[in-house]
């Protein structure tokens, strides 16, 4: 008797992610993300490409002041207040593994990281450079609106620093950012992060893991997607294969 065939259709999964480098939300934003493609079992399924967002384009490129006087002029109010303002982001941070330094971190204008992110993608580092940017920013504290900065972080991931030199001594991939930022606003985003899902669904904001899980199970279900099996236990305890058995 023969056995009917079942063919399984995989498609994939693409999430278009508008963020700047300096959004306390948009890391923890990230890791609830994740989080949740961790949990879904669909990571082999999925796609992540980072958009760039600039929240305060006329920033000087670095700056003496403080996380707490920039924004108690962003908010017309007080440093003192603008420090209690970045304590429940502190404690944000800390759900999903992160330590937020408020304190340390200082003001920077991300043009230039976000056209070396481009450059880093073209280079086929697209997660890495994103996640290492974020960390020098918020964990580490650099000023990522120096270069010397941004050359440290892309030689770190493992490219070519005097190639990275040359990108940032040009006008290279300032069309590819500024498209992102255009595109970002023809979708409606106007603010970060900001997640497109197959260009169907958005979320907005730094939601809960919860949400982001619930999303990926709603466009698995209607594009098809069939997760990857979980395995539990040990692996080969136990098993026979075509040619031998595991006594």
């Amino acid at each position: 008797m023969e056995h009917s065939k079942i063919d399984f259709e995989v498609n994939d999964m693409k999430i278009e992610v508008w963020s700047d480098y300096v959004c306390p939300f948009c890391y923890i934003g990230k890791r609830r993300l994740e989080e949740a493609i961790a949990s879904s079992g669909l990571s082999e399924n999925i796609e992540i490409q980072f958009k760039a967002y600039e929240l305060d384009p006329n920033s000087p490129a670095t700056s003496d002041k403080s996380t707490y006087e920039i924004l108690a002029e962003k908010y017309n109010t007080t440093p003192e207040a603008a420090k209690k303002m970045t304590a429940s982001v502190s404690q944000q941070a800390k759900t999903v593994g992160l330590t937020y330094d408020f304190d340390r971190i200082k003001h920077a204008n991300t043009f230039d990281a976000h056209r070396l992110a481009k450059w880093a993608e073209s280079q086929g580092k697209p997660a890495e450079v994103n996640e290492r940017l974020l960390k020098a920013h918020f964990i580490e504290t650099k000023e990522i609106g120096r270069h010397d900065v941004l050359l440290d972080v892309v030689e770190e991931i493992g490219l070519d620093r005097e190639k990275a030199a040359e990108v940032l001594a040009s006008n290279a991939f300032e069309v590819e950012v500024k498209q992102d930022v255009q595109e970002g606003m023809l979708l409606g985003v106007q603010g970060v992060p900001f997640f497109v899902i197959n260009r169907k669904y958005a979320i907005s904001g730094a939601q809960p893991a919860e949400a982001f899980a619930d999303a990926l199970k709603k466009v698995a279900e209607e594009e098809g997607i069939s997760p990857k099996l979980q395995t539990l236990g040990q692996d080969d305890v136990g098993i026979c294969k075509d040619d031998s058995c595991d006594i």
